[in-house]
């Protein structure tokens, strides 16, 4: 179409309520600044939900990772409110705060604007409040940086325990960002569901990542109250395409989720649970998930897909 973010697709969306997506690449000739970010405003998709499961059979220096990210997804600095060093605008803006607050800031600075409102604190919260309530989970733990950024994180924080006392059946604390990402990399099992503002949640969803194998292990999903978009949380790879070696696990548990989401809880669970025992045999899998010294062959993408398929069929027939 010309179009990085077409209007069909868009109207499609709308449409059907759900979509399964792939990786997609912003050109800077594009005229906006990321394809992805539009259209999660586009369809006020604000629910970034990343779950962050270990399988067995998948290299990992952790045994047991069963984490879920709750990501705010359209506030934060991703606003792309900015402005350029050197800019009128931007000078006319460091002027202001200087005479706002006595806060000397240098003129060569880029000013990005962190905007955290009442409304999407509130309802990211709530969604992660209700998703525990969903998945049995016993505990929600808020990140922020509240003891800096005190009218935008304190915000975030203000409201995420406003909100969490409605909750009488879910735990709910909260981690300042840079301990949270510590104590994740010292004993994940401690956490349960984690709800953090965009800039944050985009971090930890991909250190959650890192715990589990590797983005290609990683599925997600963006959720709105009238649409959602599921796709494979890893980038695009170029050097791949074309050559059956990419791992197909995100976009095939990103199907599960979004079977979840569509009311076909046993279909999504099937399919979950195939991915599973192919990983766990650790026969048909791609190269990426073989670990440092394991010389056995690796299959490429399609070998690895049909394993799944037949799993399924064997399941079905049995």
């Amino acid at each position: 179409t010309g179009q990085v973010l077409p209007s069909r697709s868009l109207s499609s969306i709308r449409a059907n309520g759900v979509a399964l997506k792939g990786p997609i690449e912003t050109p800077r000739e594009a005229g906006i600044r990321s394809a992805n970010i539009a259209m999660r405003r586009e369809l006020d998709l604000y629910v970034n939900l990343r779950p962050c499961r270990r399988y067995p059979g998948v290299p990992s220096v952790y045994e047991h990772v069963d984490l879920v990210v709750v990501r705010e997804n359209t506030e934060d600095v991703y606003t792309g409110v900015e402005f350029e060093v050197g800019t009128v605008e931007v000078k006319e803006l460091i002027a202001f705060i200087e005479e706002a607050t006595g806060v000397r800031i240098r003129e060569d600075s880029g000013i990005s604007v962190k905007a955290i409102s009442v409304e999407g604190s509130e309802r990211i919260v709530r969604f992660a409040l209700e998703e525990a309530r969903r998945r049995g989970r016993a505990k929600v733990t808020a990140a922020h940086k509240a003891n800096i950024m005190k009218f935008s994180d304190g915000l975030f924080l203000e409201v995420a325990r406003s909100v969490a006392a409605e909750y009488r059946d879910v735990a709910f604390d909260d981690r300042i960002i840079d301990a949270l990402c510590m104590q994740l990399v010292q004993s994940p099992e401690r956490f349960d569901i984690l709800v953090l503002p965009n800039l944050y949640g985009d971090i930890v969803s991909e250190l959650g990542a890192g715990l589990i194998g590797g983005t290609g292990m990683a599925p997600g999903g963006h959720l709105g109250n009238d649409a959602a978009v599921f796709e494979a949380t890893h980038g695009t790879a170029p050097r791949l395409a074309g050559r059956d070696r990419a791992n197909p696990v995100g976009l095939m548990l990103s199907g599960a989720m979004m079977l979840r989401h569509l009311g076909e809880t046993e279909a999504g669970d099937r399919l979950e649970e195939a991915i599973a025992g192919v990983l766990a045999d650790g026969i048909d899998v791609t190269p990426d998930l073989r670990a440092a010294g394991d010389d056995r062959p690796t299959v490429g993408t399609s070998r690895m897909a049909e394993a799944v398929a037949e799993r399924l069929r064997e399941a079905s027939v049995a």
